[in-house]
């Protein structure tokens, strides 16, 4: 069922309109004028509307102009009656927003028979909305999972590198440091040798949630760099905020206590951590950060892993 504006301000055409509307099963709402009907317009949001073209007030053409402006992104049917029949009041009322121009008096079969073809041409837009709607949420989910580890559920590499990008441009156009962490847990192929890769990947998902609770700032990244590396960039955080990250980092892993029988340095998992906070006023490129980072993370393995290094503390 309907719910059909009736804008006319004949009363013998308001009640032959509304007998004609309850035949067809729809439900009509009156207005005897223009302004009338933008008010009900606004209120009802009905399905359609059948609109006289001359009225004491203001005419038709600028009713319709002015329900089209209150929904922009919205359709809904607007059929135009008049008295008039000349091929200009049609181009007219098609310009003003209008969808179908009939001539007064409208036989009930005829008038019948434009509404369901508007009701056809309204079922079809619904369904081509519904259709975009679901295919926007998939491309929005196809996005998301291109940027996305499948083991971990964190940033993968390929958003990671984009991210850092985009961040270090940031930080040289804002003035402000930029930081940038990799991670590696310790004697990972000797856990995955005797535990096996299932043990691996569920202790990578561990290791990947603890790091998520660490990374709260909106702003900061953490992404599965690959293998059993992991990468953070932190945007605006200077080399004390970068240390105290790493060392939150070390005893988040500790914490888990995954036991590992294998590894040289404890008996449970550990990790590694090197990272370097960037002055913007450095010429310095993504890669060059990311080996800075990696040469801090090397020094961290030297130190006897399950320690955390920045690079300004390198002396290879």
């Amino acid at each position: 069922m309907l719910q059909i504006l009736i804008v006319d301000d004949s009363p013998t055409s308001r009640v032959a309109l509304t007998k004609s509307i309850e035949r067809m099963g729809h439900r009509p709402i009156v207005a005897e004028g223009g302004m009338q009907a933008i008010e009900l317009y606004r209120k009802e949001s009905p399905g359609l509307v059948l609109l006289d073209v001359m009225m004491p007030d203001i005419d038709g053409y600028t009713v319709a102009r002015k329900i089209r402006a209150l929904q922009v992104d919205e359709w809904v049917p607007i059929i135009f009656l008049s008295a008039k029949d000349d091929d200009q009041d049609l181009e007219r009322g098609i310009e003003a927003g209008g969808d179908d121009y009939l001539v007064k008096p409208v036989s009930h079969i005829v008038l019948s028979a434009k509404i369901r073809a508007m009701q056809r041409i309204d079922d079809m837009r619904q369904k081509l909305l519904y259709l975009s709607r679901q295919l926007a949420v998939a491309n929005r989910e196809l996005e998301r999972i291109s940027h996305q580890d499948g083991l971990t559920g964190l940033a993968n590499r390929r958003y990671f590198d984009f991210y850092l990008s985009q961040e270090l441009m940031r930080a040289k156009r804002s003035n402000t440091v930029l930081s940038v962490m990799m991670c590696d847990v310790d004697a990972f192929k000797p856990y995955n040798d005797n535990y096996g890769h299932l043990a691996g990947d569920e202790t990578l998902r561990k290791v990947a949630k603890a790091l998520t609770g660490i990374c709260k700032r909106p702003g900061d990244l953490v992404a599965r760099y690959g293998g059993e590396e992991f990468a953070f960039v932190m945007p605006d955080t200077p080399a004390e905020g970068a240390e105290q990250l790493a060392l939150n980092i070390l005893r988040a892993v500790s914490d888990l206590k995954i036991p590992h029988a294998f590894s040289a340095v404890a008996p449970y998992v550990t990790i590694s951590v090197g990272y370097i906070a960037c002055n913007p006023a450095q010429d310095i490129t993504t890669d060059a950060l990311l080996l800075q980072a990696d040469e801090a993370l090397y020094q961290a393995k030297q130190m006897g892993r399950n320690s955390a290094f920045a690079f300004a503390e390198t002396k290879r």
